[in-house]
């Protein structure tokens, strides 16, 4: 890199101090803030008109983790957008952020002006909301929000129709789906979820992830030693699934059992949505559910897996309670959403009783080492929406190697349920309905950092939506955005919040 072009790119806490001895000599300070995924004409007419605001211009980027653009965002990691940016002349220097939006750093480094592009004047367009938290800080600092008055582009726009992100087929699907629905009729109806009041019913589970760094093999047995290095835990299974539900609709509860022994409870209060209440019934002689993994640490692959669980079904006294509160309260919600892991919670009185009595129910039955072949869709007499992937679906129909869309007819006719979807990962998803045939949507993420999590989050967004009564293949579409979405994030860490959602959807459809 040039020394010049170097020398313009400082941190924030250098640039603070020089920001402070430049206003001692009078002069104004500007800021632009931005990802700057491509440097593009809008971006150029837009620092020119914000030099004109003062004498220094400062332009600040979203750090490379931050950006939640979708997978394969950015294009260009943090250091190249840097120095692409203290490349242009107008540019007096530049400095990468450690956070996700610019009001930290216009607390740190107190520009005089803080100015934004044309788009972004009427505030309440912007689905993040983060501009009122910045004109907030700017003038916490005594200077001023401005906006400039140009022509503008789209990075977005520009990154989908020229740069190939995107294979023909998935690029075909889009431009198809954007001729029928708008961003902002996607965007409305996902609001739209909100009011949905929604019940959320199934196994609570502890996710750990022990990362390791692999030494070699033992000189004494035929085994890989591995230095443990840290560990993280997530609430996973149905508390995962409940956060994100929590993401879209507004009133959300959820009723799940914990071991008396070791029920964690602490911890999972503290990771649930703000937005959840929660009902805590409590298994005799047993510990919550527990899943060690145990991680290399740096490619994030999974080496083994220990499982602190007991799966058999919860004792008599237990199901009589939990049914004595699902009698009191059930026909209270739009929704009941099943997610059913097949340790125990979920016995047939249960499932019974909520296939008889919930106004609508959403199922998704997973299969893992501990259950395959025995925790079916099938044993859930009726359902309004099924979410499994390929895999679960196979089981179930009892055909490994059938088209997938002749299975997926013949599980939606044996349950006879109004929708179902099947997730087939890097081949996207497929769902079918009576009425409206079969959908095939491609897959929008193929850098996968972790897949764990990402089956719940998709059947926690696709379950309201269909509750809602929105098409089916806009339904598909959020799908497989959320899916995208997910296996971006480390197991359960986060759940996918409904403000990602909506940029990716806007800039899938751009």
């Amino acid at each position: 890199m040039d020394p010049k072009i170097r020398n313009k790119i400082k941190s924030p806490e250098t640039l603070a101090k020089m920001v402070a001895d430049l206003k001692k000599k009078g002069k104004k300070i500007v800021q632009c803030h931005g990802v700057f995924d491509i440097v593009h004409p809008g971006h150029l007419r837009h620092f020119n008109q914000a030099k004109k605001e003062g004498d220094v211009l400062v332009v600040s980027l979203t750090r490379d983790k931050y950006v939640r653009r979708g997978p394969g965002r950015p294009i260009f990691n943090e250091h190249l957008r840097a120095e692409s940016l203290a490349s242009l002349a107008v540019t007096d220097f530049v400095s990468i952020v450690d956070a996700p939006t610019a009001t930290e750093f216009i607390l740190k480094v107190k520009p005089d002006v803080y100015v934004k592009g044309m788009e972004y004047k009427a505030k309440e367009n912007d689905v993040t909301g983060k501009i009122y938290e910045e004109d907030e800080a700017v003038k916490s600092v005594g200077g001023r929000l401005a906006f400039t008055d140009d022509i503008t582009f789209s990075s977005s726009s520009i990154i989908n129709n020229y740069l190939d992100v995107y294979p023909p087929r998935t690029v075909k699907y889009l431009k198809a789906l954007g001729k029928r629905y708008t961003v902002n009729s996607i965007i409305n109806s996902l609001e739209s979820l909100k009011k949905l009041k929604v019940l959320v019913i199934g196994d609570a589970i502890i996710d750990e992830y022990h990362y390791c760094l692999p030494m070699g093999k033992s000189s004494k047995s035929e085994i890989v030693v591995n230095k443990y290095k840290s560990e993280e835990s997530f609430a996973g299974g149905a508390l995962a699934t409940a956060n994100n539900v929590a993401s879209v609709c507004g009133d959300v509860d959820l009723y799940t059992v914990l071991g008396a022994d070791a029920s964690c409870e602490d911890f999972i209060r503290g990771h649930l949505s703000s937005n959840i209440k929660p009902k805590f019934f409590c298994r005799k002689g047993a510990g919550t559910t527990v899943k060690r993994r145990y991680v290399s640490i740096g490619s994030n692959r999974k080496l083994f897996e220990i499982c602190y669980m007991q799966d058999e079904d919860i004792e008599r006294e237990g199901e009589g309670e939990i049914l004595d509160h699902l009698r009191k309260v059930i026909d209270r919600y739009d929704l009941v959403v099943v997610s059913d892991f097949g340790h125990g919670f979920l016995t047939k009185k249960i499932i019974q009783h909520v296939c008889s009595k919930a106004k609508h129910v959403a199922i998704n039955v997973q299969t893992n080492s501990a259950n395959a072949g025995f925790n079916l869709v099938t044993k859930y007499p009726r359902a309004d929406c099924v979410c499994i992937d390929e895999m679960e679906l196979r089981f179930a129909a009892r055909d490994k190697f059938g088209d997938v869309r002749s299975l997926s007819k013949k599980i939606y006719n044996e349950i006879g349920c109004k929708h179902i979807i099947a997730t087939r990962g890097s081949e996207g998803s497929i769902c079918y309905s009576k009425e409206s045939g079969y959908h095939e949507t491609p897959a929008f993420s193929y850098n996968v950092v972790d897949p764990i999590g990402a089956g719940d989050a998709f059947f926690a967004f696709v379950a309201p939506c269909y509750a809602a009564g929105l098409p089916q293949d806009m339904v598909s579409f959020i799908g497989n955005a959320v899916g995208s979405l997910a296996v971006q994030i480390v197991c359960n860490r986060e759940p996918v919040s409904l403000v990602d959602l909506i940029k990716f959807i806007t800039r899938l459809l751009k």
